[in-house]
């Protein structure tokens, strides 16, 4: 199974990427990118490369989906995953999203201590579909 090192994260809200910037770093171990929305990320993500896509849902201009979207028209991104952080708590757009192929959909508010728990195990799960084993 392939390890989860790099994440690409994009979040209009500066204190959320703050957190979530700490949380995957120190706690989780990984190498994160940040962008405060979906234009910088496409405009800037070529230089990255990320194994994951952590997407805010709710952004102005370029929503989680739209950006995603973009992203996946760039080289060598087209097979990256993506799990969505968003304040929509209702299921059915849970399940909208994991149906247009997001790996987990987390709501906030979240833990942040159980933030890299959430991503790991999504990312276990989504190794264990393409290996064949899940």
């Amino acid at each position: 199974m392939e390890k989860l090192q790099r994440i690409l994260h994009v979040d209009d809200a500066e204190d959320i990427r703050m957190i979530i910037k700490i949380t995957l770093e120190m706690v989780g171990g990984y190498s994160v990118d940040q962008f405060p929305s979906g234009q910088d990320a496409v405009a800037q993500a070529e230089g990255c490369t990320p194994q994951l896509f952590l997407l805010d849902f709710m952004m102005p201009d370029m929503d989680g989906m739209e950006t995603w979207t973009a992203l996946k028209t760039l080289p060598g991104f087209a097979d990256i995953p993506a799990i969505f952080v968003t304040a929509k708590a209702e299921e059915n757009f849970s399940k909208n999203m994991l149906d247009k192929g997001a790996l987990a959909v987390i709501t906030k508010p979240f833990d942040p201590m159980e933030l890299c728990g959430q991503i790991e195990s999504a990312w276990a799960n989504h190794q264990n579909q393409i290996s064949g084993s899940g």
